[in-house]
């Protein structure tokens, strides 16, 4: 494999794998620790992720049970969720911390599903431009007469099979995504 394809497939890769991660964030209604992924906690003066400091686990469908390593944290913890963008006060029993999320509506799952769209056709655009970037300097190198027009032609079948089972492989996340978030 020429060292464009291979360059423009990490890049493929690389985008994909940054779709999935961003999709794992969106909470669908079912209880995912990676919603937690983004909140930092001011654990004495150092940003710390839950993760750091707790066990996370899923104890129902829709219920989180954050146990904190450190009791005193407790409340540092619930302070950090609450200030976060994920929209739902934790229960504090004193000992654990407790998310139930709520089922969302209709409404605002339209509104997700609008979202995991838009971010797969952004993936799909940084896709097409690797691809792009790639097939200019192989024409960069033709013209500079380092490789034939076959290899030409050849890099250009290579790369376009590459870009199409990337952009398959978004397609199939969003689709995924779309489905997780339109069950009810």
């Amino acid at each position: 494999m020429n060292e464009q394809v291979k360059s423009a497939k990490d890049k493929m890769d690389k985008c994909i794998n940054s779709l999935n991660r961003e999709f794992s964030t969106i909470r669908a209604g079912r209880a995912n620790p990676a919603v937690l992924d983004k909140v930092q906690v001011d654990y004495y003066g150092t940003p710390t992720p839950i993760n750091q400091m707790a066990a996370v686990s899923v104890s129902e469908a829709r219920v989180l049970v954050i146990q904190p390593w450190d009791k005193s944290s407790l409340k540092a913890i619930e302070k950090a969720i609450q200030a976060s963008e994920i929209g739902i006060n934790p229960t504090n029993d004193g000992q654990v911390l407790r998310l139930t999320f709520p089922q969302p509506t209709e409404e605002r799952r339209k509104e997700l599903v609008k979202q995991v769209k838009n971010d797969g056709e952004q993936a799909k655009v940084t896709i097409r431009n690797a691809r792009r970037d790639a097939m200019d300097k192989v024409k960069a190198m033709k013209k500079n007469s380092e490789i034939t027009e076959d290899d030409v032609k050849d890099l250009e079948k290579e790369l376009q099979k590459v870009t199409d089972k990337a952009i398959e492989e978004v397609d199939k996340a969003v689709s995924e995504k779309e489905k997780e978030i339109m069950t009810v």
